[in-house]
């Protein structure tokens, strides 16, 4: 037995219903006019067209707009604002935020009514919070212009170096004398620095005076093995000879040795370590300039034993070049007086002393120096002294 299906008829280009619209029931009575009466709102969104049937309608998404009572498009109810989302619906909280609760404020402060401008964003990460930089240096004062007239000199001539010229003491000793209170200038106590004009007056206490007088000079006769200076490769200075042991019998002096007189003794002079002779030692800056400065004209006299380097190597004119016209370091030497003591010593006078100049200088002529001792200083002359020991030097006795 053949079940016929009923056949289904499309009209077509019948409009689409509107879901909006309520439908109505047949032999219900139509208004005046033969319209269809006006909408009503809808207690209920629109279905999805995905949705099924009595299937419970799912949330919006957060941010998008809630359709209202009418749907989209529909008549708003009165007094609610225009463009508010679902999470501002009235009777539901904000996302995030507790009900009853105050909205948090925003971080700083709020931007001022009127201005419409935002506040001031904070630092993203918590190492930028540093503190302010520090204040700027004020800028440096401009340079004098090039042109600008030169500082005046300091006037006058320091103290130390007036009292010096004067030959009263060396520097360093009146450095000293200037430290202890011992010299005034005008009738005031003079400070270390200071500088005198050539009308000032200057007083030295009698107390420098007899400091001065209770210095000692010491003369030696220096073996060979000794140095003349401080200690060096291992060869000791001769002031270690010192003593009361070395002090020579025969010191025309008669002055008894004190400990204080071995301390503080400067070198007046070279004296090579395989040299031998006289050698002033001084506690005094007034003997010590007059024998070493730059100006002295104290002449030193040494015997010296020489020998030819080789056979036929002495120049003809030795002895006029020792005399003068040699010269050492690239500077020409002084002249000097040199003559022949005996067929194979020379005897030396010379007003300056480098170091090993004797030496240096017999080499130039094809000479071998092989014994040298200086036998006099100035006036001072070695004497008697043994070898090894040591005398004071008289107040009878210069260098000039």
């Amino acid at each position: 037995m053949t079940t016929s299906r009923p056949k289904l008829s499309i009209k077509t280009g019948a409009p689409a219903r509107d879901p909006r619209r309520r439908s109505v029931r047949p032999g219900a009575p139509r208004p005046p006019g033969g319209s269809l009466p006006p909408l009503e709102p809808s207690d209920r969104p629109p279905r999805p067209r995905n949705q099924a049937a009595g299937a419970p309608a799912s949330e919006p998404r957060r941010g998008s707009a809630k359709p209202g009572p009418g749907g989209p498009g529909g008549p708003r109810p009165p007094g609610k604002p225009a463009g508010k989302t679902a999470g501002n619906a009235p009777g539901k909280p904000p996302f995030g935020k507790a009900p009853g609760k105050p909205p948090a404020k925003p971080f700083g402060k709020p931007p001022a009514k009127g201005t419409g401008a935002r506040p001031p964003a904070g630092p993203r990460y918590q190492d930028e919070r540093r503190p302010p930089p520090a204040p700027r240096p004020p800028p440096r004062p401009a340079a004098p212009p090039v042109d600008a007239p030169p500082a005046p000199a300091a006037e006058g001539i320091r103290l130390s170096k007036h009292l010096s010229d004067q030959g009263l003491a060396s520097r360093r000793e009146a450095d000293d004398w200037i430290e202890a209170g011992w010299v005034r200038v005008d009738g005031k106590p003079a400070v270390l620095g200071q500088r005198v004009l050539p009308h000032q007056q200057v007083e030295i206490d009698p107390a420098a005076r007899q400091e001065q007088a209770r210095r000692v000079t010491i003369l030696i006769n220096k073996p060979i093995g000794y140095v003349s200076g401080q200690a060096e490769d291992g060869y000791e200075p001769a002031a270690v000879l010192v003593t009361p042991a070395n002090h020579w019998n025969g010191d025309p002096t008669r002055q008894n040795f004190h400990p204080g007189h071995a301390r503080g003794l400067a070198p007046c002079g070279r004296l090579d370590i395989d040299s031998t002779g006289l050698l002033v030692l001084t506690q005094d800056g007034r003997v010590a300039k007059l024998l070493i400065g730059e100006d002295s004209r104290v002449e030193k006299e040494y015997l010296v034993r020489v020998e030819p380097t080789a056979p036929g190597s002495v120049k003809d004119n030795a002895l006029q070049l020792l005399n003068h016209g040699l010269e050492l370091d690239g500077q020409p030497l002084k002249p000097a007086k040199v003559s022949w003591q005996n067929e194979d010593q020379l005897r030396f006078v010379l007003r300056e002393g480098k170091k090993r100049q004797i030496r240096r200088m017999c080499e130039l002529v094809g000479l071998k120096v092989v014994g040298l001792k200086r036998v006099r200083i100035g006036s001072v002359v070695l004497g008697q002294l043994p070898l090894g020991q040591w005398r004071y030097l008289g107040e009878h006795e210069r260098f000039i």
